[in-house]
């Protein structure tokens, strides 16, 4: 298997997760990867501010979590999948050891499983 292909991609793909992560939240903790949702600027609303634009202020709060929640697993995922490229395990199913179809790792070059385990 061409595990430098599959190198690359992933490492592009990671790049552009931490852009976006950087955009919409910051980082916890480095060694874990746990990130949070960046919060707006909420101590420079005037005090006569309208309640709808604190509401906005949450909403937008929400949305960056949810936001870095979904890129936050996918970053922990090729991470994953790039340890295993180093380890030498890239490409083996995590549930029986078999090889991972060639077809599932260009859709997802972080699978952890062949098509009949996942």
């Amino acid at each position: 298997m061409d595990t430098q292909h599959f190198k690359e991609v992933l490492e592009a793909e990671l790049l552009q997760i931490e852009g976006d992560l950087k955009t919409a939240g910051r980082l916890v903790n480095k060694e874990t990867g746990d990130w949070e949702g960046a919060a707006p600027e909420m101590d420079t609303m005037p005090p006569q501010a309208e309640w709808t634009e604190a509401a906005d202020k949450i909403e937008e709060f929400e949305n960056n979590r949810n936001i870095t929640e979904k890129l936050e697993t996918r970053w922990k995922e090729i991470r994953h999948a790039l340890e295993k490229i180093e380890r030498g395990t890239y490409g083996t199913c995590e549930v029986d050891g078999g090889e991972i179809e060639r077809e599932r790792l260009e859709a997802n070059p972080a699978a952890r499983t062949c098509t009949t385990h996942m």
